[in-house]
This record gives C-alpha cells, sequence and structure tokens, in this order.
C-alpha cells in the first residue's frame, strides 16, 4: 500500500460560506435559520445554515420543500459579489502565508505543508492560518491535516463547523473504517443503493472487498473506490493561478449586417464560453464586446454583471452590449466576446433564481456535450 509519510496536506472550508457572509454583512442573522437561494417557490436553496439543518434542509432543495419543513427560515437572493470578495480576500491571506495551495472553489482550499514540520510543525502551522484567516475575514473556518488530499476533505467535513482535526501518519484506513460509506467522495446515488444491497454500510466493509470485484460491478471507477476505502490518495496539491479572463473571436469570410446570421454567431459563441465555464467551475462578473467593421474599425463595450456562467444570462448581455454598439449600420468584419473577473464557482450553487427544472436541464445537456462534444446539442437560435 503506497503512502507518503513526508506529505502534509491541509483541506480548508468556509463554512457554510454563503451564509457566513450574510451575517457579516447582516449580523441580525446570526443564531437564525437562513436559505441563500431564490426567493420563489421554485427556487432552489444554494446554501443553508446549521439551524436550518436541523429541519432536514440541504443544498439543492427546492425552496418550497424547504420552507415547508422550517417555516420560520430566512430566505436571502444573495450577493455574488459580497462572496467573491470575502473569496478573494481569504485567498490573498493564504497566498501570503503558505508555500503552495490549491483553490478547488470559491470556498474550499488544499494547503500543502510539506516539509513545514521541521521548521514550525504542520499541525501548529495550520492552527495559526486558521486563527489568522478567521481574525482578517472574520469567517468560521474548518481544517483537518493528513498525508492526503481524500483524508483531509473527508475529515474537514467531518468536524464541522468550526473545527479542526489532525489524521496522523498510518491512521488513514481506520480514520475511514467506521464512517458510513456516503462519506466518500464519489459514493453516489446509484452506487450507494448498490453498495446498500449488499449489506455494505461502512467504509470498513466496503475496504475489504476485493478489487477485482468491484471493478466487475462499477467498471473502472470501482477501483478508484478501493483505494479510496483504503485511504489511498496520490493526486497532488495543483498550484493556484488565478485564469484572468476567457475569450472568442470570428472573423467572418464575408463582412456582412446580417442580423439573424450575426444573432446566429453570438448564440454559438456565448454558449461555447458558457459551457467552458462551467467545466472549469468557474463565474464571470464581466462581459466584454468588441465590433471590428470592413474599415477595421473597432469599438469596446463591457459590462458588470452578478457572476454567472449561465448561457440564457450571460446571452441576454452579450445581445444587449451588441444591441448598443452596433451603431454604423455598416458591414461588420469580426466580432468578439470575453469574460473576465473570473472566479471559482460551481453551476448550481449560483442559480439563485433558476427553477430546478432548469438546473437538471443544464446539467443532462453539460453532460451530453462532454461525452459526446460541444457541437452535439446547441441552441436553436445558434442557427441561422
Amino acid at each position: 500500500m503506497f503512502h507518503d509519510p513526508a506529505r502534509h496536506i491541509t483541506h480548508l472550508d468556509l463554512d457554510t460560506f454563503f451564509v457566513s457572509v450574510e451575517r457579516l454583512i447582516n449580523p441580525k442573522l446570526i443564531g437564525k435559520p437562513v436559505l441563500v437561494g431564490g426567493s420563489g417557490d421554485r427556487g432552489v436553496v444554494a446554501s443553508c445554515s446549521y439551524e436550518a439543518r436541523k429541519f432536514g434542509i440541504h443544498s439543492a432543495m427546492p425552496m418550497y420543500q424547504a420552507k415547508r419543513l422550517c417555516s420560520h427560515a430566512i430566505v436571502v437572493k444573495g450577493d455574488y459579489e459580497a462572496y467573491s470578495k470575502y473569496s478573494h480576500l481569504v485567498t490573498d491571506v493564504i497566498r501570503d502565508t503558505v508555500p503552495m495551495f490549491e483553490k478547488s472553489s470559491i470556498d474550499e482550499f488544499y494547503i500543502d505543508m510539506t516539509g513545514m514540520d521541521r521548521f514550525f510543525g504542520c499541525g501548529k502551522f495550520s492552527s495559526e492560518l486558521k486563527k489568522k484567516i478567521t481574525r482578517e475575514s472574520g469567517l468560521p473556518i474548518s481544517y483537518a491535516l493528513a498525508s492526503n488530499k481524500l483524508i483531509s476533505k473527508v475529515a474537514t467535513n467531518e468536524v464541522k463547523p468550526n473545527g479542526q482535526l489532525e489524521i496522523p501518519f498510518g491512521n488513514e484506513r481506520s480514520y475511514l473504517a467506521p464512517l458510513n460509506i456516503t462519506k466518500l467522495p464519489g459514493v453516489g446515488d446509484k452506487t450507494k443503493v448498490l453498495l446498500l444491497n449488499m449489506g455494505v454500510q461502512k467504509v470498513e466493509t466496503l475496504a475489504k472487498i476485493p478489487i477485482e470485484l468491484l471493478i466487475n460491478l462499477l467498471g473502472k471507477p470501482g477501483a478508484d473506490l478501493h483505494r479510496k476505502a483504503n485511504g489511498i490518495d496520490e493526486s497532488p496539491v495543483i498550484p493556484f493561478h488565478e485564469q484572468k479572463s476567457m475569450s472568442t473571436e470570428n472573423t467572418f469570410q464575408q463582412d456582412t449586417t446580417d442580423l439573424s446570421f450575426l444573432f446566429a454567431e453570438l448564440s454559438r459563441m456565448t454558449e461555447k464560453l458558457a459551457f467552458q465555464l462551467r467545466c472549469d467551475n468557474r463565474l464571470t462578473g464581466c462581459v466584454s464586446f468588441k465590433i471590428r467593421y470592413t474599415d477595421f474599425e473597432t469599438h469596446n463595450i463591457q459590462k458588470t454583471i452578478p457572476h454567472s456562467n449561465q448561457d440564457h444570462t450571460l446571452l441576454k448581455t452579450v445581445r444587449e452590449l451588441f444591441t448598443k454598439l452596433y451603431t454604423r449600420r455598416v458591414l461588420i468584419r469580426l466580432i468578439g466576446i470575453r469574460f473576465t473577473s473570473l472566479i471559482p464557482g460551481n453551476y448550481q450553487i449560483n442559480l439563485f433564481d433558476d427553477t430546478q427544472e432548469k438546473i437538471k436541464l443544464y446539467q443532462q445537456i453539460d453532460s451530453i456535450k462532454r461525452q459526446f462534444g460541444e457541437s452535439y446539442v446547441i441552441k436553436a437560435s445558434a442557427y441561422k
């Protein structure tokens, strides 16, 4: 069994990040059940406080169902500008303090503490970092220190809220053993049902199943699940480099003023960039648009928006910018779209105003695109 005793990885999680930021903005929310998400009955819970979780509420639950479980919960629409501000603040503190880190989402970090034990002590360093971040941001934090990313993440989830834990080298498998199989990343609903039907409830039992049997049951993911159940994870901490922007341009073979063609191109280009955002787990907060006319005269315009990676939201902004910028009514040679002010963020947590049906639609479309290619499913508006 492979382990590197020299590795020291800390997984740091900003507890109920959205709720915690909202409570910094409005202290009256402290101690009360809070739901962050769409305010309409067809909206979705993006995040909820621990007070709300006591009623069985969880992220991605339909808002009407959450309200039924806890009628006195306070619903907050959410402020992604504030979330971005505090995420950047914490990122800056970590960047200035540790030798290397990975920002896996807007509120999660992996920190490579390898080598720090020789000088300061990885446990003490992690504890001091937690205090520093809370002192400078006001946000509650949980972390766990272990020999790999898997154990540190699982342990962090177990010590929330506002907890900390160190799993000594060699204790990876024994730490996981008593936990429910659903605590392991990658055990989804289908896998859970399959394992429960086999009588497998604890990670300890899962770890004892021969790898060949798991591969026969689950295919290649079975081998990965076997390694996880035994506490094995060799994945590295990927150094964080903040991507500043993403863009696309199209120089037409023939200059045009055909609006139906131009709007189809806008749809195609926006859909392509939005899909790339979602694949990278990113959101954009600023949309820029460029027009170059047949005489090479070029104009640019941009607009700041609530951070998003949704096709329909971004396309609406792009069309608005095109309408404002296209004033000469002469042939167009080139159009370009650029997304800036990028922040980490996944698809579900950003959909404060969308319905559960729309969330599932986007997820299915993205799944098809990843499996068969981006051009397999595109909007009808992308056709002239």
